[in-house]
């Protein structure tokens, strides 16, 4: 392995390994700090609305009426043009039904029970997602940030070419700066199947809207939905003519009856209360890493045929299996627990990646001790930030500026680390003074 690569590449890798680092290691230390908690989305939406009515299984029937009884509600029948509903999962065993205006947990009956209250959660997805940006800017750097986190896990391996045999030695009592070193590369080389996998998917995930939109705009007319079509199916020509709402009653009766392996876990109704709305029920397939299929049915339940998520072209189970490989959404709690710790190991690469930096530059005789507290105040303002905002949805509820109050505690962090590392600097100025005595 040492031999492998010769010194020059060697050296031109921990150049590039370091000029990436620095560019992007804020971002990617938010990034696997967000995702890091997002693991338990479905436990933090539980925990902050923890008096919602839950259930294991949810007859079609009350599906039906809590259709109904939500489409009643509306104020403007005619925003309505889509109406979701998350059927009772393992994860998370709660019926919610979701408007263009609204959404409500309803009860075994079909009832509505009281208004979705998970914006804590939601605000973390946010800021995982897009980092509290508008959704085409935030998911494309997010993405750009995932290839970049790629290109660092490759160009780290070829910068150390002894990395995986010097994989379990830790030399802790040479001094921090070896210790951190190694931890570093120890934890680098760990967690690399991992962070490759969590970086490509990322950057699938992140980059979709710069390819959709540009696979729109050069081969379809800028008809994002006829270039989507090919992966997640096609829409049927809409009728906005008045009709009864759809019935998804023997829609889920032939679920039960021709699919009995699969769990339908979400219902999409498109154009509710038209004479075109259609109906999709996504389920999951067992053992498989896909996010589930897509049935089709008209809006009086008749099947129309499945999307090919779970046997359709190499292309569609690919994006099909991307999302739950990114958040861990496959073999339950076993697996989210092998997902949080290895993403606190990211965090820590991350982390030290930036504070080795700082080490070179003060042992070459460039000293930044405010780039260092500057670094530090980050590294726990996000930890810290995301603490603040739970902390605040407890306190006063749904409607806690969680935005303002994350940078807020992340700025504070800093600026009292720069404060610190000021009167660190007057002091030490002091005692080295000629002038000073005891």
């Amino acid at each position: 392995m040492t031999k492998a690569f010769s010194k020059e590449t060697v050296r031109k890798a921990i150049s590039a390994h370091s000029a990436l680092g620095l560019v992007c290691c804020a971002a990617l230390y938010l990034i696997c700090a967000t995702g890091t908690a997002i693991v338990l989305y479905e436990e933090w939406q539980r925990f902050e609305q923890r008096d919602a009515p839950e259930m294991t299984a949810i007859e079609p029937a009350s599906v039906q009426r809590g259709i109904e009884n939500v489409l009643a509600s509306e104020r403007d029948r005619s925003v309505a043009t889509h109406l979701y509903v998350h059927l009772p999962t393992e994860d998370l065993p709660r019926t919610t039904i979701t408007t263009d205006t609204q959404a409500v947990h309803v009860d075994e009956q079909g009832r509505i029970a009281m208004p979705e209250e998970n914006a804590w959660a939601e605000f973390l997805l946010a800021l995982h997602y897009r980092l509290n940006l508008p959704a085409v800017v935030g998911m494309s750097l997010v993405g750009l940030f995932g290839s970049m986190l790629v290109a660092l896990t490759l160009s780290g391996i070829v910068a150390h070419p002894r990395i995986f045999r010097d994989a379990f030695r830790l030399r802790a009592r040479r001094g921090d700066d070896v210790a951190t070193l190694d931890w570093h590369n120890r934890l680098a080389v760990w967690t690399t199947p991992f962070a490759l996998a969590i970086a490509l998917t990322g950057a699938m995930i992140g980059l979709f809207y710069i390819s959709g939109s540009s696979l729109a705009a050069s081969a379809y007319g800028g008809d994002s939905e006829a270039a989507l079509a090919p992966v997640f199916g096609a829409e049927p020509e809409g009728d906005t003519s008045p009709a009864p709402i759809a019935n998804v009653v023997p829609a889920l009766a032939f679920m039960e009856r021709e699919y009995p392996k699969t769990h339908p876990y979400y219902v999409i109704l498109h154009d509710p209360g038209t004479a075109g709305q259609h109906m999709q029920i996504v389920a999951k397939h067992p053992r498989r890493l896909i996010f589930g299929e897509y049935y089709a049915f008209s809006g009086s339940g008749a099947f129309r045929g499945t999307a090919g998520m779970a046997d359709g072209t190499v292309g569609q189970q690919l994006a099909a299996s991307t999302y739950n490989l990114h958040f861990g959404n496959y073999g339950g709690l076993p697996v989210k627990i092998a997902y949080i710790l290895f993403g606190l190991a990211m965090a820590v690469v991350v982390a030290t990646g930036t504070f080795i930096w700082l080490d070179k530059r003060e042992r070459a005789g460039k000293p930044s001790p405010y780039l260092r507290a500057t670094w530090w105040g980050f590294v726990v303002g996000v930890p810290a930030g995301m603490a603040a905002t739970l902390l605040a949805r407890l306190a006063f509820g749904n409607s806690a500026p969680f935005v303002a109050i994350f940078w807020l505690v992340c700025l504070l962090a800093i600026a009292l680390r720069l404060l610190h590392s000021r009167q660190m600097r007057t002091f030490i100025d002091t005692e080295a003074s000629p002038f000073h005595t005891e």
